[in-house]
């Protein structure tokens, strides 16, 4: 997170006649790829050693689906799906916040009660879908909803 807020502050004060010299000085820091989703999921599944078949498993996501979700063939709109490729996954609450931001999805809010829980299970290795379920359904909030195949 610091890289980014270093970079912040640099783009604060660049120029816009400035910033091919910001692209090039901060490129390893800039997001350049035209998939940006696709190559984050699939570093932090190569750094973990976990196959993406497996993910899709854990997640209760087909794997039709769940690889062209991941090489960004296609897009949900369902916030759930994703929280849900990030627990299978076993990502640190701040991966998974940035795994929904470069999707283009709300980060968990702290002030929502069910993203409350979904935090709590991040920070505490919570990852089993049906444990997370129990734990939003035991305190009166929606459980993650089932991935729909939007194809």
């Amino acid at each position: 997170m610091k890289t980014t807020d270093n970079l912040t502050s640099v783009l604060k004060s660049t120029h816009p006649n400035e910033l091919k010299e910001v692209f090039e000085s901060h490129w390893e820091k800039i997001v350049s790829s035209e998939k940006p989703f696709s190559d984050y999921m699939k570093g932090l599944l190569k750094q973990r050693g976990l196959k993406q078949q497996d993910i899709f498993l854990a997640a209760d996501i087909s794997e039709r689906y769940g690889y062209k979700l991941i090489n960004e063939e296609k897009h949900t709109r369902q916030r759930d799906t994703i929280i849900r490729l990030c627990l299978a996954g076993k990502f640190t609450l701040l991966e998974a916040q940035r795994a929904l931001k470069i999707y283009g999805m709300p980060s968990l809010y702290a002030k929502i009660p069910r993203d409350a829980v979904l935090i709590i299970a991040f920070n505490t290795g919570i990852y089993e879908i049906s444990s997370v379920n129990s734990l939003l359904s035991e305190n009166g909030l929606e459980t993650l909803r089932p991935c729909s195949q939007e194809l």
